[in-house]
């Protein structure tokens, strides 16, 4: 079976764009669920630097519960106000 090709981010645009966030963010969600905090961390920077770079109509088209994780949930726990690991 021959390996996935490499996608380059700064090429994708419309629906592609949606995808490929959409895929990354389910990818940061299933290891947030994994407990794999610098996975998450990493796939979570990737989608959100996709996120901001659509339109507000694209933003709309992301399903809620995926803007939603993205954009609250995971701020408390990967943003700029959260502790920092190893920080007693």
């Amino acid at each position: 079976m021959p390996s996935r090709k490499k996608i380059d981010d700064s090429e994708l645009k419309g629906t592609a764009l949606l995808k490929e966030t959409n895929r990354r963010i389910r990818q940061a969600m299933t290891y947030w669920k994994a407990h794999r905090n610098k996975a998450t961390r990493r796939e979570r920077d990737r989608a959100l630097s996709l996120y901001e770079r659509m339109s507000k109509e694209e933003k709309d088209k992301v399903p809620q519960d995926l803007r939603v994780w993205l954009r609250y949930r995971s701020e408390k726990y990967f943003g700029e106000g959260r502790t920092k690991p190893g920080k007693k």
